[in-house]
């Protein structure tokens, strides 16, 4: 069990990880949204081809409001509670096995 607890805590970490990267993906595609940028540039594609799916969906159930695009900051606010959800169980089910 000691294995299968090890295994569960790296994979809470690694999600943790992503998460938080994602959340800076997203903080750079607002920062980039208020200057002027080479949208043909390799890293701003990137960011733009990751992020805009995700916030397409929640400008579809939530437009902007009065030109104030709230996408990210809900997006953003959505994994933190999946993150604090998602990754203390696993923490907690990896410590419970060891």
């Amino acid at each position: 069990m000691f294995i299968l607890g090890n295994i569960i805590l790296t994979i809470a970490n690694i999600i943790d990880i992503l998460l938080t990267l994602y959340i800076l993906v997203i903080i750079a595609h607002v920062i980039l949204s208020w200057v002027p940028h080479n949208p043909y540039h390799p890293v701003i594609r990137f960011i733009h081809q990751v992020t805009e799916p995700v916030l397409y969906r929640v400008r579809t159930i939530i437009p902007p409001i009065a030109g104030l695009d709230l996408s990210p900051m809900i997006i953003i606010f959505l994994i933190y509670i999946v993150q604090g959800f998602l990754v203390s169980n696993l923490t907690a089910i990896a410590y419970a096995l060891k």
